[in-house]
């Protein structure tokens, strides 16, 4: 058949091939591999996208990790290590050591004690028993575990710890709690030996072992250990200390990783007060002074002694003084400040030591001078009567400061002036701060001269319309007692740090008030106010101050109360004064006193309720100090003439 012209040649057959069908048993015949087949442009474009995307996919996650890996390991590296290293770090305290407060003669009124804090983790404690029985294979029996613990712990230290209370802390969800406090080392390691399970902590205790004795003055501290009144509190900075520190690092388990420690910084103990207080003087006065509040009805009673030529507080108390062994919380109604510099009040006449040192000094009368005075006084619209009635008297001087006459004492200031009385009275040291070195001190109050009204420089010059605080009103008497020269009191001798290293404290210096010759001329006088006659009968308004072979010489006061139902000057509350110096012929001690509105004396100068604590305190210190009698009594003073 022949081909049309549009078919192909058949293929012809190269050299050495065959063509056609391969005949059986030739090697040529065996199955030819099956290429694949070659996708689709569509799909061979969709398979080089995909890993296009996946390769740069896992190119950014790659980078990713590298500049994390950087971050990490180069920037935050210091961060982290000290993170790292803080989480691991654990900073022990050191406490420091309060220093202790002790008298003038060291013996201690308060020092600190260590002790120990029951601690206990009740969370972590429970669950730990727990464990420890389920790994044993028995009952926990946590219940009864926490039941011995409490009353273990009762049974060491009694009714202190509260079977009951113990039990329900060691019951509670808290993560910390205070099991008990202040207890004794030796007691706490019995506990802890007996019962692993209570951790221990170092407590420091204050110890006052006077318990009250001159608590007004020293003060407490709180349970953190720092100052809460008085000196502890003002002094903190001074007792306290510096506490140390010491850092180690603590592994997973809580063990101290061996070689760790580091960063000692040692603890400085704080430095120890000496007051210039006598605790033998404190305590008796302390005891004279609530016997004298309770036997006259006072609402409170104070009292002041300060050494005549130094200035130094020997003793300062108040009645119903807190005991700080008990904590402050337990001290009921108890007085917890310090009244003698922190109460101010008006001293009535025995602020009339400003007028005769003040016309003694300018020369405006003598002791001896004979005034004829009436038993009133008009000054400036304002009528002034003494406290008895009587006519016209031939009162001497001396007479008028050793009877209290007002009306006398008002004739002498009008010589003085406003002028130069105003200025006495700042030489005083009225109306300012003694800065003793206790906290609370008032200034009193002193109206300024340009305040001074018509009525003003009636009342001043014996002792109404000003106010002082006890220890202002014994300091005017102890630069008198001082020949003249006012010492601003003192109550720290001296500080010693940890080392033993004693610093005495600085002395302030003294404020010449009048001249020796006139200090001595007021002295004198002053006797006039504890003379009694040759038969014994008082002449004075503060016999009854007198201590027999001693020159005494003081003043008696009496000034009313302002009623704040009338805000007026009350008939029936006073405060009742005395201050006075002992020996008047050789000065040793002075002794102010104030009594809050007690049952007043029959002849209303108060000399029957002040007086005699000071005659009980004084004798008491020149007997206690062997200070030699007066080599006389002294001149009889002539009070009224003839």
């Amino acid at each position: 058949m022949t081909r049309g012209p549009s078919a192909a040649p058949p293929p012809r057959a190269r050299p050495g091939s065959q063509s056609g069908r391969a005949r059986p048993g030739s090697q040529s015949g065996r199955a030819r591999p099956v290429r694949p087949r070659r996708p689709r442009p569509t799909e061979a474009a969709s398979f080089r996208f995909r890993f296009r995307v996946g390769r740069t996919v896992m190119f950014v996650a790659l980078g990713i990790a590298v500049v994390q890996l950087l971050w990490v390991q180069v920037v935050q590296a210091p961060k982290l290590s000290a993170e790292a290293a803080n989480q691991r770090a654990i900073t022990v305290i050191d406490p420091a050591t309060r220093g202790s407060i002790s008298d003038r003669n060291g013996n201690p009124i308060a020092f600190t004690m260590e002790a120990k804090a029951l601690t206990f983790q009740p969370v972590r404690v429970r669950k730990e028993i727990e464990e420890a029985a389920v790994k044993a294979g028995k009952d926990p029996k946590v219940a009864d575990r926490l039941k011995e613990i409490a009353k273990g712990i009762h049974k060491a230290l009694g009714d202190t710890a509260a079977e009951k209370d113990l039990l329900a802390k060691l019951k509670s969800d808290e993560t910390f709690v205070y099991l008990a406090r202040s207890v004794d080392p030796n007691i706490a390691a019995k506990i802890v030996d007996e019962f692993p399970e209570v951790g221990l902590e170092r407590q420091d205790i204050r110890e006052y072992p006077g318990g009250s004795l001159a608590a007004n003055i020293v003060g407490a501290t709180g349970w953190d250990g720092h100052g809460l009144l008085g000196l502890e509190d003002s002094l903190d900075s001074t007792l306290a200390g510096t506490d140390g520190s010491q850092t180690y690092d603590r592994g997973s388990d809580g063990a101290v990783i061996p070689g760790s420690w580091r960063d000692k910084q040692p603890a400085v103990n704080g430095s120890s007060v000496e007051l210039t207080l006598d605790s033998d003087l404190q305590y008796y006065v302390q005891q004279q002074t609530q016997l004298a509040k309770d036997a006259s009805g006072a609402k409170n009673a104070s009292v002041v002694v300060l050494d005549s030529h130094t200035g130094d507080v020997l003793a300062m108390a108040n009645d119903n003084t807190f005991n700080p062994s008990i904590g402050v919380a337990n001290n009921g109604k108890a007085e917890m400040g310090n009244l003698p510099v922190s109460t101010p009040f008006e001293p009535g006449s025995v602020n009339k030591i400003v007028t005769a040192a003040a016309a003694v000094e300018y020369g405006l009368t003598t002791p001896d001078e004979v005034l004829q005075v009436p038993g009133g006084i008009q000054m400036s619209g304002v009528t002034v009567r003494d406290a008895w009635e009587h006519g016209v008297a031939p009162y001497t001087s001396t007479g008028v400061f050793g009877k209290s006459s007002n009306v006398g004492t008002l004739m002498l200031a009008q010589r003085v002036g406003e002028d130069r009385f105003a200025d006495m009275l700042e030489k005083f040291g009225l109306g300012q701060r003694t800065d003793v070195g206790l906290p609370g001190e008032s200034a009193g109050d002193v109206p300024s001269r340009d305040q001074w009204s018509g009525g003003t420089f009636a009342n001043l010059p014996i002792g109404q319309g000003l106010s002082m605080t006890l220890l202002q009103m014994t300091g005017m008497y102890q630069a008198i007692a001082n020949d003249g020269v006012r010492i601003p009191p003192r109550i720290v001798r001296a500080t010693v740090d940890a080392d033993g290293n004693r610093t005495r404290a600085e002395h302030p210096e003294g404020i010449e008030v009048v001249s020796p010759k006139t200090a001595a001329t007021v002295r004198d006088m002053f006797r006039s106010v504890t003379q009694r006659d040759p038969m014994g009968y008082q002449q004075g308004t503060g016999a009854a101050a007198g201590v027999e072979g001693y020159q005494v010489s003081g003043k008696t006061g009496t000034a009313q109360q302002v009623d704040p139902a009338c805000k007026c000057y009350s008939n029936s509350n006073y405060w009742i004064t005395f201050a006075g110096i002992a020996p008047a012929d050789n000065p040793r001690f002075v002794i102010g006193i104030m009594l809050d509105a007690p049952v007043r004396s029959a002849d209303g100068s108060g000399g029957q309720s002040a007086a005699p604590l000071f005659h009980n305190i004084a004798s008491w210190m020149l007997q206690r100090d062997k200070v030699p009698l007066s080599a006389d009594p002294g001149p009889r003073l002539v009070l009224q003439a003839d």
